[in-house]
């Protein structure tokens, strides 16, 4: 009996490739990148001011809507 190609032992299909090397940053990309993760946080800590201002508001509507006489 000859081995066959489809045996335990056979060599199998190339595996997948790992992940491509990551390039290091230059200093310029480095600081554009800590610029925009500063900007997104102001932008987030500004749209969560933004919502609590506006229930804050709604919240004094409905007292006087509902203390009117």
């Amino acid at each position: 009996m000859t081995a066959s190609a489809t045996g335990p032992d056979a060599p199998g299909p190339d595996p997948a490739p790992g992940p491509p090397e990551r390039p290091v940053a230059t200093p310029q990309e480095r600081r554009r990148l800590a610029e925009e993760t500063r900007t997104e946080k102001y932008v987030w800590w500004s749209l969560g001011y933004f919502f609590f201002g506006i229930h804050i508001v709604a919240f004094v509507m409905i007292y006087a809507v509902t203390h009117a006489r």
